[in-house]
């Protein structure tokens, strides 16, 4: 990872593989991340353009992805995506944690093609995992695999001629891709940590599916459930039953929660003005954007942005 941004309040993080064998996945350990941050950045949110996976072998922190605090601890399991905001993992003072954790960070594109891991890969599911011992040996074993066959990539890279490696490179770059790809659809199957999950042959997983997709493109345009269903081809009640099954929550309310999370995104993120912000997310006054970001966080967007930086 490089840093592209250095903005107050959160560092851009673009994927940029420092041992330059120019694939889209890279192993490393969390000591090896710290080493490679200078710790004012180690210490800052950071957003990033990829995504990361982070398993907890030993030790002990506390992580921070959009806002929300997720404890770390052996057999936790992270999975950062791409636009998501982070803190890494800290400990009780507020230092970098001291973690034995593995992490595998790759681009969008370099894990096979859906449909098997669609659902893993997606801007919506879950962030972090406490596995039991049965799954956490289980998805260790891969991680390993995946740690073991990238050192002998970049092996290969360094050690034979040019034309050797590259014939090496593109056996071994394969390899890495499924065993990913593997390990994602792993993910797949573990449970629903928040106990919200939809099967997808259960009565309106397509439905809620699809509402979720056209929001994660339109939430800045509307944040009506009526333009959504009418989009969708569905009626506003299939939706909101269809999101009600799956989250608990309405059509309406993950509208207006996706919204402010990407506005408390700008707010941390950027020097944009507040109203700047608002007309960005769809409100034609500043003071409408104030009272829904109030009723949604609890908090003004000045007093939120101050408390970030």
């Amino acid at each position: 990872m490089v840093e592209s941004g250095q903005r107050p309040g959160i560092v851009d993080v673009a994927y940029d593989n420092p041992d330059r064998v120019r694939v889209g996945i890279e192993v490393l350990t969390f000591d090896a991340l710290k080493a490679r941050l200078r710790s004012s950045v180690a210490q800052r949110p950071s957003r990033v353009d990829f995504h990361q996976l982070m398993l907890v072998r030993r030790g002990a922190g506390t992580a921070m992805v959009d806002f929300d605090t997720y404890p770390c601890a052996p057999g936790t399991l992270l999975h950062l995506r791409p636009g998501q905001v982070q803190r890494l993992p800290v400990g009780a003072e507020g230092r970098p944690a001291d973690l034995d954790a593995v992490l595998l960070l790759f681009t969008a594109d370099f894990p096979l093609p859906p449909p098997a891991t669609r659902d893993v890969l997606d801007g919506f599911g879950p962030v972090a995992w406490r596995l039991p011992p049965g799954e956490f040996d289980v998805l260790d074993r891969a991680v390993t695999e995946l740690q073991t066959e990238y050192r002998r990539l970049r092996d290969e890279r360094a050690a034979a001629p040019a034309a050797l490696a590259d014939t090496g490179v593109e056996l071994t770059e394969a390899l890495l891709r499924h065993l990913l790809r593997a390990l994602l659809i792993r993910l797949s199957r573990l449970p629903d940590p928040t106990g919200h999950a939809v099967a997808p042959a259960a009565p309106g997983a397509d439905v809620y599916a699809a509402f979720r997709h056209e929001l994660e493109r339109s939430f800045a345009v509307t944040r009506s459930v009526e333009d959504y269903a009418r989009r969708l081809g569905y009626s506003p009640r299939t939706v909101t039953r269809a999101c009600l099954a799956a989250t608990g929550r309405s059509a309406k309310q993950l509208a207006d929660a996706r919204v402010a999370l990407e506005a408390r995104r700008l707010l941390a993120h950027t020097d944009l003005p507040v109203s700047v912000i608002g007309r960005a997310l769809g409100f034609t006054e500043a003071t409408n954007f104030g009272k829904f970001f109030v009723r949604e966080t609890g908090r003004t967007p000045g007093a939120f942005r101050r408390g970030q930086r």
